[in-house]
């Protein structure tokens, strides 16, 4: 885990990676089509966006305030991901509470290698948030792509035989409607779980 991390980007250069990109007229990944191009132009104005405007629940400012267990955040993503968009502008909100969380980025088309371990329904689901003690790079956790009510409706969705650009339209209705309360939630109950098998 150690090399990954050592190849990982911070979150600020992760986001000058997609700016540079995109003034290239390209997106991340090997996929350089104009509707990924125009997916990764749209999703880094939802993440602005929500940088702006995403406020933290009091209950989960005070619990990720005192998480002091020294963590990093490995998050594989990709430029052009709705999901992504939504959710790693809040994960980098609660990662700034306290300083002993650090986030680092990887692409996942560039980390196959560690994307295939970390699969959801045997699909390379992202963003794919990985805990990790900053000091043994032992694993405490995971999180990603979405949270559980999210998912459960993507497969609702899927399970209707919906086409996939009505279920992402639909999807980032979602996130519209939800107002980012259900990854707040759930990152509330990990961030006691994790403490806790971090202080075991």
């Amino acid at each position: 885990m150690k090399s990954f991390i050592e190849k990982s980007l911070t979150f600020s250069e992760y986001l000058k990676l997609i700016d540079d990109l995109i003034l290239e007229g390209k997106t991340t990944g090997t996929n350089q089509s104009a509707a990924m191009l125009g997916y990764g132009k749209l999703n880094r104005q939802r993440m602005k966006r929500l940088e702006k405007t995403v406020e933290l629940n009091n209950s989960l400012m005070e619990r990720a305030r005192n998480v002091k267990a020294n963590w990093i955040w490995l998050i594989l993503t990709e430029g052009w991901c709705g999901d992504a968009a939504q959710n790693i502008p809040i994960i980098e909100k609660i990662a700034a509470a306290d300083p002993s969380i650090e986030t680092r980025y990887l692409l996942r088309d560039e980390n196959l290698e560690l994307m295939d371990k970390y699969l959801t329904y045997n699909a390379r689901s992202i963003p794919k948030l990985i805990c990790l003690d900053a000091e043994t790079f032992e694993e405490i956790g995971t999180w990603g792509p979405r949270p559980q009510v999210a998912m459960d409706y993507f497969f609702e969705m899927k399970h209707r035989g919906l086409e996939k650009p009505e279920m992402m339209e639909n999807m980032q209705r979602w996130y519209l409607a939800d107002e980012n309360q259900a990854i707040q939630n759930e990152f509330e109950k990990f961030l006691e779980d994790w403490k806790k098998i971090s202080h075991e």
